[in-house]
């Protein structure tokens, strides 16, 4: 599945963004759909997870409380609300899909190998 995402920008401190992410067409495989972020001269990291039907999410502890990931369907876009933004939270956004990846139950966050499609990234800015 190709992913596309969108909603990248330039923000202040306690600002709000909300990115998107939508998949090129519709299949008959459900996807577990997450958001990794890449800040310059750092590893890739985990941001949200959320499962094929909505009904289970995952944060790293880093955003917890601040940012919100949602989906309305299988099959509609994934969206992350980003709330009371740091400058930490400065970085490449990134949406990525699998079809046999299962968060729930699971005891660690996601790892960007866990996920076998990728979006092309969106920056996010966070200005003091």
């Amino acid at each position: 599945v190709q992913l596309q995402a969108s909603g990248g920008g330039l923000v202040q401190a306690g600002g709000s963004l909300r990115l998107s992410c939508k998949a090129s067409a519709r299949t008959s495989s459900s996807y577990t759909m997450g958001w990794f972020r890449q800040a310059p001269g750092k590893e890739r990291e985990f941001v949200a997870a959320i499962s094929y039907s909505g009904g289970t999410t995952r944060y790293a502890a880093s955003v917890k409380g601040r940012f919100r990931i949602s989906r309305d369907s299988a099959w509609s876009p994934v969206y992350l609300q980003m709330n009371s933004l740091k400058t930490e939270d400065t970085a490449v956004y990134y949406c990525a899909a699998d079809r046999t990846l299962v968060i729930a139950g699971s005891l660690d966050d996601p790892v960007s190998t866990d996920f076998s499609s990728w979006g092309q990234g969106t920056l996010v800015t966070v200005s003091s």
